[in-house]
């Protein structure tokens, strides 16, 4: 097979990024090519990584799959792929893993938000095509994710009969998941793993439809939803990024056709927010200075809060916070305050009543104008328009 011209057939018909190694060298690069960036790190395959096709990833925010041609030292890796919207944190992620310079950065953001969203269940099935098409053999969702799928008959014979008192005190799931809520806030993932082990997901639970796939995809969406609520966000998930990897993954659950396929959704969504709670309380890269500063800057959004502030709350000087903010994010403390302020105006938008003056107010802005006017600037829409287009999507 010519597997360069197959990467770029690849590449050109589903705009996922490839890679084509043999060992260390790169036969090509989707990144590379688009960008017209040099190379300023060597690629290389973890020794470590299980089985091929196989996920890959440095930070939980940046998806890699990874096909081996068989009896050969090359190997495909797709990716990255996301699943949210590219923020400045995962931006300047993807700089970091890559060593990429500050200086292409606008490049690098152009490309990367023109790559499709993708979960880790749509990636699993491009690697079974990859590996199909590659290696003329057949792999199957179960090779990637646990198999914690109750039997059909199972759901089927659940759905049809009413709870008894043993069954009843069995699925009395109150406790386990607010474990399970815990687990995920502290961003624990071997302790979800062990979790997912001993107790089964609550597929099985009081029916809540007729028939075992609405079932299933019912349960999916009351678990997410308390996931989201109770588990993420308030273990640091940004609430724009968990309402939006929720929508996803409802939409996505919704086109399944499966109890198998949502169960392992469903799984991938659990590890998914456990992964981006953990990464929330150190970032990969950041001191444990400027994380704690990060902290109280989001913490303070409703305070007019100065540089002065956060080196005073960390017992630094002022010169010493601005340096670390720039080396480690891109930017001045001055900016991120900015930054988490208007991130917070958008929730507001979205999930609020409160008028432009009372957000102006609340955040601490000098004036509505000023407060509009720095919207527009970061988001390229005026607060109303925000809010207009967040109720039209919703």
């Amino acid at each position: 097979m010519d597997y360069l011209n197959f990467c770029k057939s690849y590449f050109s018909a589903t705009s996922i990024p490839v890679n084509l190694l043999d060992n260390v060298n790169i036969l090509y690069s989707s990144v590379r090519t688009v960008t017209n960036i040099p190379q300023y790190n060597d690629y290389y395959v973890p020794d470590d990584l299980p089985n091929f096709p196989c996920f890959s990833h440095y930070d939980p925010s940046i998806e890699y799959g990874i096909v081996r041609v068989q009896d050969t030292s090359i190997h495909i890796v797709i990716g990255p792929v996301f699943e949210t919207e590219i923020t400045p944190e995962i931006l300047n992620a993807f700089l970091r893993e890559n060593k990429i310079p500050f200086s292409e950065r606008d490049k690098i953001q152009d490309f990367l938000c023109s790559i499709p969203r993708m979960n880790q269940l749509q990636l699993a099935k491009h690697l079974i095509f990859l590996h199909q098409a590659i290696n003329n053999e057949t792999c199957e969702l179960s090779h990637f994710f646990p198999d914690y799928t109750p039997s059909a008959d199972d759901m089927a014979t659940n759905t049809r009969s009413n709870i008894g008192d043993e069954a009843k005190e069995y699925f009395n799931t109150y406790s386990n998941e607010l474990r399970l809520y815990e687990i995920i806030k502290m961003g624990n993932e071997e302790e979800l793993e062990s979790y997912l082990n001993q107790i089964p997901l609550s597929i099985l639970a009081k029916p809540m439809a007729t028939s075992a796939l609405r079932q299933a995809k019912n349960m999916f969406i009351s678990t997410i939803t308390n996931i989201v609520m109770i588990g993420a966000i308030p273990g640091g998930v940004s609430t724009e990024v968990a309402f939006e990897l929720m929508g996803q993954y409802v939409q996505e659950c919704e086109k399944l056709q499966s109890i198998h396929e949502i169960e392992t959704l469903r799984y991938n969504m659990l590890v998914k927010f456990c992964q981006l709670s953990g990464k929330s309380h150190i970032p990969l890269g950041v001191s444990s200075d400027v994380f704690n500063s990060m902290n109280f800057i989001r913490s303070h959004t409703n305070e007019p809060i100065t540089v002065t502030d956060v080196a005073d709350n960390i017992e630094r000087s002022t010169s010493y916070v601005t340096n670390c903010f720039r080396k480690e994010l891109g930017i001045s403390p001055g900016a991120y305050i900015s930054r988490c302020k208007l991130e917070e105006a958008k929730s507001l938008l979205m999930y609020t009543n409160m008028s432009l003056t009372e957000i102006s107010n609340y955040l601490c802005y000098s004036s509505q104008s000023y407060f509009q006017n720095a919207f527009k600037k970061k988001f390229q829409l005026t607060p109303l328009q925000y809010r207009k287009k967040m109720q039209r999507i919703n």
